[in-house]
């Protein structure tokens, strides 16, 4: 197993490159590659920076250059659903491409030429990355988010989500905007601007992947206010506390080989 980590800031990926074994740093692409070992998993660690063609890019190199065999993508979103608050976690169960709109060619929402509009990570690297999100907030979250960070964001019990994630090229900060993408796409909990094309890649080079975003708002008019106090001060936390717990279970119960990611 060799594992790809992307994020597309480098705030979303703070200390992980400190904490491998090993760091080798090549530049490709106008992006710098980090390979080691994360917690006795082969791993290379990457910025994609921001939107679905980046990603893209990102991952593709990832397979294509460096051989990973599994990708994580590690970030933050926006709520896309009314339960869902600041701070808690979403674990992508399937994505879609909110801004994808070929019709009357193609149905609204589906990738031309592939017949699906809904992209499903692997399950069972969602599994586990799951559980190790479940675990940081019953053991690590409370010593690792400072107290005046959990009152300034009012982070009460945070949870996590498994459901729909929708990406666009677009930062969602309409509430209206939410709204009219609840009422097309069901079972929606978050929206973001990269993790449907990464799951598309990964569908279409059978390479198993898997997608977490911390909220840091609520996809309204107020979802700029403090955003990159809140990436540095919680969402990195969070990202790089979860990345440690998956790797040391991927570490200690290996992946079973699984079928190729799908689609619907």
């Amino acid at each position: 197993m060799r594992l790809g980590i992307i994020s597309a800031l480098a705030e979303e990926q703070q200390g992980l490159v400190e904490a491998m074994r090993g760091p080798a740093k090549l530049i490709h692409g106008m992006r710098e590659y980090w390979a080691g070992t994360l917690w006795e998993i082969d791993a290379v660690c990457v910025l994609s920076r921001i939107g679905k063609v980046a990603a893209a890019m990102t991952a593709t190199t990832l397979v294509e250059k460096f051989g990973v065999t599994h990708i994580l993508f590690t970030g933050v979103g926006g709520a896309g659903d009314k339960t869902v608050r600041v701070g808690d976690i979403v674990v992508a169960e399937a994505l879609v491409q909110h801004d994808m709109d070929a019709s009357p060619l193609f149905p609204r929402f589906e990738v031309p030429l592939t017949g699906q509009t809904h992209f499903q990570p692997d399950q069972q690297l969602s599994l586990r990355l799951s559980r190790a999100a479940h675990d940081f907030l019953e053991r690590d979250f409370l010593e690792t988010i400072q107290d005046g960070e959990r009152q300034a964001f009012r982070l009460d019990q945070p949870r996590v989500h498994r459901g729909l994630v929708a990406s666009g090229d677009q930062f969602v900060n309409d509430g209206a905007h939410v709204n009219s993408l609840n009422d097309a796409l069901p079972g929606l909990v978050a929206v973001e601007m990269e993790g449907a094309a990464v799951a598309q890649v990964c569908y279409e080079l059978g390479v198993p992947c898997a997608v977490l975003r911390t909220i840091s708002d609520n996809a309204n008019e107020h979802a700029a206010i403090d955003f990159m106090r809140f990436v540095k001060s919680v969402a990195a936390q969070y990202a790089f506390h979860i990345t440690r717990r998956m790797c040391r279970d991927l570490a200690d119960m290996p992946l079973q080989p699984s079928r190729d990611s799908a689609g619907t």
